[in-house]
């Protein structure tokens, strides 16, 4: 029975519980306020976006938070979730085989050439991209059905917005709308592909969101400086993920989706916050098991985001988006110091968060 009990202590050499030190009202607060922040952040570009389109919002303010949510989402794969989860895995308690190899960017790697091949097959089998008309620069445009099949959050304003093309692919609206028509299958592909890389998206940014709610509710003296950046952190990063959400051209049938998709992000991380109060007595933020399944899902999310900031924010939208390679050059100056500044914002409440 010793022998067991010297074994059971030396896997659980990491233990060491938390330092909750009460303020339960101030920490049931944080489910609320942060709750709050999160939706606004996750649900104002989808509100927007629709709001511009009747022109009872300005065109700028959506275009200010899609470039700027963009830069939030790259700083956040590599500042909020690379750097933790190298952190995690090579904490000096942790022994055996996790400590043998670099975990983490193995792991990131891995996922990023997962989502390459998920996004391949679904472009592949989809049929995405094939029958488009070129224009003379052989850029592709995807045909969207009129406004009877597609909601009011994503039909083409009068002013076009710079960069709201996906994957450089300019829209078009039709009057045809027979589900066998060339423009309805082409909407049917685009919407696809855009469906597959915001899922996977919205996938990492909770994940992530779920951690870092278990770890507010139990820390320690720090709890006041956590819970006021954590504030900034979910709202700018709802910011990113609703400036994606808006994007998509959901047809009527699906108008809902991005409205779901912001609610479950906003209520991940207050969710987590309650379950980590329910646990706070037993809840080790530095125990072996936590350190390994929190820097092991926060490599995944890493390379969810790293993917997508790359291939999906900045190449897409700034190199291959029509739109902004005929924009004038301060337009696309504009986009990219909102990218940075995002970017920036972030970096900086990483030594915080």
């Amino acid at each position: 029975m010793d022998s067991y009990a010297t074994l059971l202590k030396r896997e659980d050499a990491c233990e060491s519980g938390n330092e909750f030190d009460g303020r339960l009202g101030l920490r049931i607060s944080s489910i609320f306020v942060i709750m709050v922040g999160s939706l606004f952040g996750a649900l104002f570009p989808v509100f927007a976006r629709r709001w511009s389109q009747s022109g009872g919002f300005p065109q700028w303010a959506f275009f200010v938070a899609k470039y700027f949510g963009s830069g939030v989402i790259i700083a956040t794969a590599f500042i909020h979730l690379l750097a933790p989860a190298e952190e995690a895995l090579t904490n000096e308690c942790l022994t055996g085989p996790i400590t043998e190899y670099s975990w983490v960017e193995g792991i990131v790697l891995m996922t990023i050439v997962v989502l390459f091949f998920v996004e391949l097959m679904v472009m592949r089998f989809s049929r995405f991209g094939q029958g488009h008309v070129h224009d003379e620069e052989g850029h592709a445009h995807t045909h969207l059905p009129d406004e009877s099949t597609v909601s009011n959050d994503s039909t083409e304003p009068k002013n076009h917005i710079l960069g709201e093309d996906h994957l450089g692919h300019t829209r078009e609206h039709h009057d045809n709308s027979d589900d066998e028509s060339p423009n309805y299958i082409h909407a049917v592909e685009d919407y696809a592909a855009q469906l597959t890389s915001i899922f996977i998206l919205e996938f990492g940014i909770i994940f992530h969101s779920i951690f870092i709610g278990l770890t507010l509710a139990v820390s320690g003296e720090e709890f006041i400086t956590l819970y006021i950046v954590l504030v900034f952190h979910q709202t700018f990063e709802g910011l990113g993920l609703g400036s994606r959400l808006a994007t998509i051209p959901w047809p009527k049938s699906k108008r809902n989706t991005p409205y779901f998709l912001g609610l479950a992000f906003g209520v991940s991380t207050p969710i987590a916050i309650a379950i980590g109060l329910g646990v706070r007595n037993s809840y080790p933020p530095t125990g072996r098991t936590t350190l390994i399944v929190n820097g092991v899902f926060d490599s995944i999310s890493a390379g969810i985001l790293i993917y997508t900031a790359l291939v999906e924010l900045m190449a897409h939208e700034f190199m291959f988006s029509h739109s902004m390679r005929k924009a004038p050059i301060s337009h696309v100056l504009i986009a990219f110091f909102l990218l940075c500044a995002g970017a920036a914002l972030m970096a900086v409440l990483g030594k915080w968060a």
